[in-house]
């Protein structure tokens, strides 16, 4: 009877340490996922305290008639069904919707052609020196912008000046003060803060379309209306999206321009949401409604910005 003696396995170095590295790989993403979250967690705890946690509040306010001081009472919806007939507060909703001509349609329109035209420019010292005079209102704060436009469209303001030195003085008037023109006045104001932003974002849009494009559609004859139709627009969907985006959340919740230039006035020809929200809250003390109305602006922007989003980003 032969007997077999087995050998003892050999101890392979490289493969216990390919196995512990193995492990040590499988475990370190899952370490990794929750290190960026403790790096996220202070910022997360910022936007819940003042953000999310706000929103809640409004909502439940929004259902009360309350002054802020004394004893709330309970109302139902009928915050909400104040705020949908009431003809002042309609016409609040109205006035923010007409903005958006002055901060979106303009500025992007402006932008397009600006981007456009300093495409086929392409120096570099005229394109920093337009860049940094377009993009200079965006340094400047929306309230200090307000009060220097509130000067020049006064009744001795550059407007007013400017238009009689190029003998349109019958046209001159207080801007601000016209029942007529006072919310295309504001509207301009937008206009002057937009068009900087949505130039830049453009420009930088459309360096990044290839120019191969261009020169077949130059070798096929295009004009440069139908190049800037069919390769410059369809190039900077994106950066159109982000520009329609921005500046229709600006004119929905528009506040500090409107606030330092007209408080709203003259009588209601100016009031916008975001005005009317802080003189029900703070003024007449009628937080209720002053909630109310501020959540219809929240869902009124996100019933207008939803769709553009999905709209941009189709091919």
């Amino acid at each position: 009877m032969s007997t077999v003696t087995s050998r003892p396995a050999r101890f392979n170095r490289s493969e216990a340490t390919a196995h512990t590295s193995g492990k040590r790989r499988r475990r370190f993403p899952a370490n990794r996922r929750w290190a960026g979250w403790l790096f996220a967690l202070p910022a997360l705890a910022m936007y819940l305290t003042f953000v999310v946690r706000p929103v809640f509040s409004s909502v439940q306010y929004s259902f009360y008639d309350w002054n802020g001081i004394g004893t709330a009472r309970w109302v139902g919806v009928d915050n909400y069904v104040h705020v949908l007939s009431d003809p002042t507060l309609l016409s609040t909703l109205w006035h923010a919707f007409f903005l958006i001509i002055f901060f979106t349609i303009i500025p992007v329109a402006v932008g397009l052609v600006v981007a456009a035209v300093m495409r086929d420019i392409q120096s570099k010292l005229f394109g920093g020196l337009a860049r940094t005079l377009l993009f200079l209102p965006q340094i400047i704060p929306g309230a200090a912008s307000a009060v220097a436009w509130t000067w020049m469209y006064s009744q001795d303001g550059l407007v007013n000046q400017f238009l009689r030195a190029i003998g349109l003085g019958d046209f001159s008037r207080a801007w601000l003060g016209d029942f007529t023109f006072a919310l295309p006045a504001v509207g301009f104001i937008g206009t002057w803060l937009s068009v900087g932003l949505c130039t830049l974002l453009l420009m930088a849009g459309i360096g990044k379309i290839d120019p191969s494009l261009y020169e077949a559609a130059r070798m096929d004859g295009a004009s440069w209306l139908a190049q800037f139709r069919n390769v410059t627009l369809p190039g900077l969907r994106q950066e159109i999206g982000v520009c329609v985006t921005i500046t229709v959340i600006a004119a929905l919740a528009s506040f500090d321009v409107v606030f330092i230039a007209t408080q709203g006035g003259p009588g209601q020809a100016t009031m916008v949401p975001g005005v009317k929200v802080y003189e029900l809250a703070f003024v007449e003390n009628r937080l209720g409604l002053a909630s109310a109305l501020a959540i219809v602006l929240t869902v009124l922007v996100l019933a207008v910005v939803g769709p553009l989003q999905r709209v941009f980003r189709q091919r």
